[in-house]
């Protein structure tokens, strides 16, 4: 059997965790950064986790990752 594709562009902005889940970065961080309190922006720097109703979505779009 041939090895599925894994979609490049979910494969750069998610990663699995061993548990299953799927970590991804947060978004709002890139411009318009001076209203965003300091405490807003810190926290935008840790890992997220994907929402329970895309997961399923996300697994298939990184098979082997």
């Amino acid at each position: 059997m041939p090895k599925i594709k894994s979609n490049r562009g979910a494969a750069k902005r998610f990663k699995r965790t061993p548990s299953g889940a799927v970590k991804c970065n947060a978004s709002h961080r890139r411009h318009l950064l001076t209203k965003k309190s300091t405490k807003r922006k810190r926290q935008l720097r840790a890992p997220q986790r994907i929402h329970q109703s895309d997961l399923r979505a996300a697994r298939r779009m990184i098979p082997y990752c």
